[in-house]
């Protein structure tokens, strides 16, 4: 089993990089694989709509992370996405990068746990974490949670080391994704069938 990282910051080792790694830690702990991704600090570009996607599940635009990040996904289990907070909200990196990881490929996703983290300074985490969550839900995603929201405070990494309520709730985070993981291995050893998924309909309200 395997847990896919993803570090949404301007910075590879920076606050948020801090959060994940303690979420990896305590994976691995629990016998789980782990792999950083790091979005990096070049320009993404946000999604423009055209559906080329939709055919090969791969983006037109081979200029940023986005196709190699979705190279990784088939062999992903789950995924844990990380983000500072931007004027209470997600980072430039992260949102365009989801927005187009996500578009026409939601399917890829399906019924893969996912959690997102948060890196704030102060204040402003809710934002960012209630935005992040909103793909996985379309995308038929189990949210994993933890004992508090999952979010940690400090301007620097060693500050972060310093919110030992954050890093617990990171620690949690990953005991919560490694028992899902391990009961969803266990339900297919004993031949439960992952949900049935209907041929999407679509209501269109303008008549």
């Amino acid at each position: 089993m395997k847990v896919l990282l993803v570090n949404g910051s301007q910075h590879p080792n920076g606050c948020t990089y801090t959060a994940l790694e303690e979420v990896a830690q305590e994976l691995q702990r629990q016998g789980i694989e782990t792999e950083h991704f790091w979005c990096g600090n070049k320009a993404i570009m946000g999604c423009v709509g055209c559906g080329h996607c939709s055919k090969d599940k791969r983006c037109w635009n081979d200029n940023d992370t986005v196709n190699n990040f979705l190279e990784k996904v088939a062999d992903t289990d789950a995924f844990v996405f990380g983000t500072p907070v931007h004027f209470a909200g997600t980072s430039g990196f992260i949102k365009p990068f989801m927005d187009r990881a996500f578009c026409s490929k939601a399917s890829m996703f399906f019924n893969k746990p996912a959690a997102a983290i948060v890196s704030c300074r102060r204040g402003g985490a809710q934002g960012a974490f209630e935005d992040m969550n909103r793909y996985f839900t379309i995308a038929c995603m189990p949210v994993v949670s933890s004992k508090y929201w999952n979010e940690v405070h400090g301007n620097t990494p060693e500050e972060v080391k310093q919110d030992l309520e954050g890093m617990q709730t990171m620690r949690q985070l990953a005991r919560n994704m490694a028992w899902m993981l391990k009961c969803i291995e266990a339900g297919r050893n004993a031949g439960v069938q992952l949900p049935e998924h209907e041929t999407p309909v679509k209501t269109n309200f303008i008549r």
